[in-house]
């Protein structure tokens, strides 16, 4: 079965309404542990989560584009910015962790549109891992599963954070240092 060629990156445009969105939920009730939160948080793991099923369906289909190719890694860090940002608005997460990921992710962001009329930076290997983390970090840190499990979940979301964390930072190391590598074999090559 045939799907319209548009349909991959349309779930990737959804994925970026549903942050504002998300973050209304999660904020709008100063982060009580009620029917808002919950829903915030399911809302957020249904966006990342449909992550795969965008690539998935360009894959199998053989419907990959390059603007796809660079809404994907958008959609995922304004979903997982607008979280960092939200849980820190809450003084539920440091603010230096999320100023420290922004940082990243914004860099890494400015630069693939800096490079884009040369080459379209795909997410590598290590990228895709740590947006993993955070996904699962976030998801812990958003789920008020402390009100289910008691206060002991908070140090599995400070493991699973600390884990997205390093991840973010050695992600975006080895994002640079692949991109300096590829420009000297450029010039070596020229």
């Amino acid at each position: 079965m045939a799907i319209p060629r548009q349909l991959p990156n349309a779930i990737t445009i959804v994925r970026i309404l549903c942050a504002p969105v998300f973050l209304w939920m999660l904020l709008a009730d100063g982060g009580a542990d009620g029917a808002l939160r919950w829903w915030a948080a399911a809302l957020f793991i249904v966006a990342i989560a449909t992550d795969g099923i965008d690539g998935y369906l360009a894959r199998k289909h053989d419907i990959v584009t390059d603007l796809g190719k660079l809404l994907d890694p958008i959609a995922d860090k304004v979903l997982t910015g607008f979280a960092f940002i939200g849980l820190s608005i809450l003084s539920e997460l440091p603010w230096w962790i999320t100023v420290v990921v922004l940082v990243r992710e914004i860099g890494i962001t400015i630069y693939r549109f800096m490079v884009v009329s040369d080459h379209v930076l795909a997410a590598a290997w290590m990228g895709k891992l740590k947006t993993v983390a955070q996904a699962v970090a976030l998801s812990l840190a958003l789920l008020p599963l402390w009100t289910l499990v008691g206060e002991w979940i908070w140090w599995v979301n400070g493991v699973a954070m600390a884990i997205a964390v390093i991840l973010t930072i050695a992600s975006g190391i080895d994002y640079i240092v692949t991109e300096v590598r590829a420009a000297r074999g450029a010039k070596g090559k020229a």
